[in-house]
Formats: structure tokens, sequence, C-alpha cells
């Protein structure tokens, strides 16, 4: 006689749409949402620690710089936008979504609840834009960058997103980062190699924190300060 045994429902799509960078997928699985985009699962809501930590590292690094405005590349679940809202040290608190869909999973889909309290306080803003393209052509500055746009600076969603952990890319973030200000980037492995190129961009004190996961390789959080 066979052994019974559960088997996990289907995740459940909530919404699909074809966007300028390809598909991006918001589903329901248990009581998990997933966004995945061009079939490449990004993240879920079912932990958000390593979301905190980048922003909590950068927040450090900053060493008690009043009031520091922040830029967090990437919108995702919303994990790093609410820890943000949440820390008053923070100042300005702005956010870079290039999907419209995800956009529109916070402001009134499935995702708001995650979102709510954070889009609501005065110092957060959402600006819809690619990464890339707007640290090429804004003139804001701010004290701190965290980048959570892809799984890591080897392991991107779009092609297009290579050049943004190249040396040449990594200058122009630091051209948005006012004078000893912090670049973070969220990656789903280590890199020794991007430590490399961000020293070669001509940022400094580039050091890598882990955080630890169930299971495999951690994932970490790489860190450099803008000289000055």
């Amino acid at each position: 006689m066979p052994i019974p045994y559960d088997i996990p429902d289907a995740p459940e799509v909530l919404d699909r749409r074809e966007g300028p960078y390809g598909e991006v997928v918001l589903r329901r699985h248990g009581e998990l949402l997933q966004i995945i985009a061009n079939g490449c699962f990004l993240m879920d809501t079912s932990d958000g620690r390593s979301e905190r930590l980048l922003v909590d590292a950068a927040l450090t690094a900053l060493d008690g710089r009043p009031s520091p405005d922040l830029l967090i590349g990437g919108l995702g679940v919303g994990f790093s936008l609410a820890h943000a809202a949440a820390d008053p040290r923070w100042g300005a608190v702005t956010v870079l979504e290039r999907e419209r869909a995800v956009v529109d999973w916070h402001l009134d889909g499935p995702l708001a609840a995650l979102s709510r309290d954070a889009l609501a306080d005065p110092r957060s803003k959402i600006v819809e834009a690619d990464l890339l393209k707007y640290v090429n052509e804004t003139c804001d500055t701010f004290d701190a960058v965290c980048l959570d746009i892809d799984n890591g600076p080897g392991w991107t969603v779009t092609e297009g997103n290579d050049s943004l952990y190249s040396a040449a890319g990594l200058a122009s973030c630091a051209r948005v980062l006012r004078p000893g200000g912090v670049l973070a980037v969220w990656s789903a492995r280590p890199s020794p190699e991007f430590e490399g190129t961000m020293g070669n961009a001509g940022f400094q004190q580039v050091r890598t924190e882990e955080i630890p996961v169930a299971r495999g390789v951690p994932d970490v959080v790489h860190l450099a300060v803008r000289p000055g």
C-alpha cells in the first residue's frame, strides 16, 4: 500500500503582465506572495531578513550621520522600504521601480498590506524609473544607495543589468552618492570579483557581510564607501 503524503498546491497566478523588460508575474503559493520575472524567481514574502540587513548595514556604515537620505533600487515585495520607513533615523526614502506592475501591486494590489504604512510616511516615495538611467540623469544625491534589483552581480534578471555591476555602472551609482556615502548591494551568493570591481570603481572600505540561510550558500550584502 502506498504511503500517503501531502502534495503542495500549485502556485496561483494573481497577475501576469508584459512590461518593457519582459514578463512579470505575481503569484500566491500557500501564504506566500512571489514575484517572478522572465521565468526567474526574484523574491517572496517568506522572510525579509536579507532586505532588512541591506538597509541596516548601510545605516550602520554611515556612522551616525543625521537624517541620511536613502535611495533603494528595487521595490520588490516592499521589505526594504517598510524597514527603512519604520526607522526614524532615516531622512527621505526614495524607491526606484521600473516595472509598473510591481508599483500597482503595492498601491492597490495584493502587496499593499506590506507597504501601506511606509507609503503613508511623508518621507517615502516611489519613482518609476530604470535605475541605471536614473543614476546617470538625476540631479538628486543621497547618503546611501541600496540595490536589490537582481539575484546578484553575476545573476541578473535582464541582460541589460550586467552593466550596472561593471566599474562604469558603479561609478554612476557613486555619482548620486554624497561624499562618504554608502553603496550596499544585495546578492544571493558571495562574489570576490565584484568586491574588486567596487574598488576599481573608486570605492573604499569595501567589504561583504554574510546573511545565513537555512540551506546552501549564504546571502550577502556588499558594502563600499564613496571617498570624500
